[in-house]
């Protein structure tokens, strides 16, 4: 569960983050764009699961192109092979 933070400001004007402790003292002090960096560096649960629907739909996707590539190759095998017939 995310940390609820108070705002708070500096005396030179930069935005702060407070978190507090259960017994409401300041448990840790960031600048906004600290903390801001770290939360967008952090990825939630949701966006995991979502990631990991996601990889499993590209592993499929590779073994599609294997199979068109072969279908592909196939035919290709064919045409030198008559090629070579023919040359005989």
């Amino acid at each position: 569960m995310a940390m609820r933070r108070t705002t708070m400001y500096s005396s030179a004007g930069k935005k702060l983050y407070a978190v507090r402790a259960a017994d409401g003292t300041f448990k840790d002090i960031q600048t906004y764009e600290r903390a801001h960096r770290a939360d967008m560096a952090h990825k939630s649960a949701a966006e995991k699961k979502a990631a990991g629907v996601k990889k499993s739909a590209k592993k499929k996707a590779p073994a599609k192109k294997a199979a068109k590539k072969a279908a592909k190759k196939a035919p290709a095998r064919k045409r030198a092979a008559k090629k070579a017939a023919r040359r005989k």
